[in-house]
């Protein structure tokens, strides 16, 4: 019932999600598959993009089924955009605020997708504000509380777009202890609101350092978006923190040849 990464290469990769073993894209991947082709060509389903998305699968894949990563369960579902409802190289992003979380506090989880994030900080005990665009998705990630059994945790779900919810909370005078955010290149709010990283990211970060609170924990900043180098957002951090240390890096799955998958920034005190 657990995740896997059991090979990538040629612009594939080859992951066991419980009881299914996936192929799906992965243009970084330019080397060679480490295994033999029979286990990719065992895979219970391939993701597409020729000629438009789909999944190939026979028999189908189930409409949902659960997998843990790390400590946390998850449903899984097949979506017509290749993803299933988990991002597993966030997990040692968990692991390093989970580190961070020495005392009670409050953290907001931005950008939060079906709430990996969120669960792990609301297992070490924090109060947690879990804010997406999606009414789907937010929906969904209760669904993963209650899988949990966190769905009584402190978590408050809010459907809202992320700049408009930031204002608000900074003239509410809330304040946070760690705040998460995974921004996407491009979405759209719960109204129509357009969200271009390029454009809106700095403004956001700079919300994100006024709602900390006088003795913060983290602010942890990753991304998906192509040529958003762990250098560029270092120095997103770096012009909208006050002093403090930042670490940066690549997310990497752990398999036959790690792979990287995104890039991460962290601000500390």
């Amino acid at each position: 019932m657990t995740y896997a990464l059991l090979d990538s290469g040629n612009q594939n990769k080859l992951e066991k999600f419980g009881d299914y073993v996936l192929v799906r894209p992965c243009s970084q991947a330019v080397w060679k598959p480490s295994l033999d082709p029979k286990a990719w060509k065992e895979a219970d389903a391939v993701f597409t993009r020729e000629p438009s998305n789909r999944w190939v699968a026979s028999p189908p894949l189930p409409n949902q089924w659960t997998v843990q990563c790390e400590d946390i369960l998850f449903k899984l579902m097949p979506t017509d955009f290749g993803h299933i409802g988990i991002f597993p190289e966030h997990a040692l992003l968990w692991r390093w605020m989970q580190q961070k979380m020495t005392r009670k506090c409050s953290i907001l989880n931005l950008f939060a997708y079906t709430g990996g994030a969120t669960l792990a900080a609301a297992k070490a005990g924090a109060q947690v504000c879990h804010l997406d665009a999606s009414k789907t998705t937010v929906a969904w990630a209760r669904e993963n509380a209650a899988l949990n059994k966190l769905d009584k945790a402190p978590i408050r779900w809010i459907v809202d777009d992320a700049v408009k919810f930031l204002g608000r909370e900074v003239r509410r005078g809330t304040r946070y202890d760690g705040i998460i955010l995974d921004p996407p290149t491009f979405g759209r709010g719960n109204q129509g609101e357009v969200f271009k990283i390029e454009k809106d990211l700095p403004a956001i970060l700079d919300l994100c350092f006024q709602l900390l609170t006088p003795n913060p924990l983290f602010v942890i900043l990753s991304s998906h978006t192509p040529g958003y180098t762990p250098l560029v957002l270092h120095h997103l951090l770096l012009q909208a923190a006050p002093k403090g240390m930042i670490e940066m890096g690549e997310m990497v799955i752990p398999g036959p040849l790690d792979l990287t998958s995104g890039t991460y920034a962290r601000w500390y005190v």
